[in-house]
């Protein structure tokens, strides 16, 4: 099972649902009880306990909580999830934002795993990159880890990736290699579209190199040429049909934006009884 962020800030979320208040949870006696049921609609990879569970107990430190189904686990289709039970209205009142967290983050883990069991038997790794829901970044990372895929650079400030407008500004290649080498620490790597700039690129002597658009013939190529001397990744308009072809020539990584930013919620569904 994988774990999560030690602190979860699931206020911003809660803010702006709630507002002044759930003028509609009101209706319910302030006393009233009920049972819940979460199910899910389609087959999933269960990627956000912490969170779901962080929402109900912001809202209410009573309402408990009994998962059916571990962290990461794979859950069928039209299966109860889990079982809340405690105050009516507090469990109405997060019910949508929890759900909405559960549903992103379990679709984001759900599609990772797709995508790390198309290169299994591969050395290659699976990256996701920096297009996220805005305001989930470190969650997303968390469920593209829970599916079994990982995670290239967090964010802009803990590596360098240097990209043609990067390389114009600087003059060059080796320019731009050698001043991030100057003012940062932080893994250095530059995204090249044909074998011309490879080869500039590995005199520069980057940490990585992504291969960007490149044609399974010129992957294989760029794998030969570098004969291991620097880490290759491949990346651009590569999908579930294409990506083990891509791994299979070779390159030590293939980034995929697909895994965060083109999600579909999974469909769950919670049942109040009172």
């Amino acid at each position: 099972m994988t774990q999560t962020q030690n602190c979860i800030d699931i206020t911003p979320f809660l803010n702006e649902d709630l507002g002044s208040g759930d003028i509609t949870a009101a209706i319910i006696s302030a006393d009233q009880n009920a049972t819940a049921e979460l199910l899910t609609r389609e087959p999933m990879i269960l990627c956000g306990r912490e969170w779901f569970d962080t929402v109900f107990r912001y809202l209410d430190a009573t309402i408990s909580i009994q998962w059916h189904a571990l962290e990461g686990d794979f859950v069928p289709s039209n299966t109860k999830i889990c079982t809340l039970q405690g105050n009516a209205r507090g469990i109405l009142s997060a019910e949508r934002t929890a759900l909405n967290l559960l549903q992103t983050l379990s679709a984001t883990a759900t599609l990772a795993r797709e995508y790390a069991n198309a290169v299994e038997g591969t050395q290659c790794k699976v990256l996701d990159t920096r297009k996220t829901i805005p305001g989930l970044r470190q969650a997303q990372k968390y469920a593209v880890r829970c599916g079994g895929c990982f995670n290239h650079r967090i964010g802009l400030f803990d590596g360098v990736l240097i990209k043609e407008n990067h390389i114009f500004a600087a003059g060059s290649i080796e320019n731009a290699v050698k001043m991030a080498r100057n003012q940062s620490d932080a893994p250095v790597e530059v995204e090249v579209e044909n074998l011309t700039e490879l080869e500039d690129a590995l005199k520069a002597k980057p940490d990585r190199i992504m291969l960007d658009n490149f044609t399974l013939e010129d992957l294989r190529s760029a794998v030969d040429y570098v004969a291991g001397a620097v880490e290759l990744e491949a990346s651009g308009n590569i999908d579930l049909t294409t990506i083990r072809a891509v791994a299979q020539t070779g390159v030590d990584y293939i980034s995929i934006g697909a895994l965060t930013k083109n999600v579909r919620a999974i469909d769950l569904s919670l049942r109040i009884a009172l």
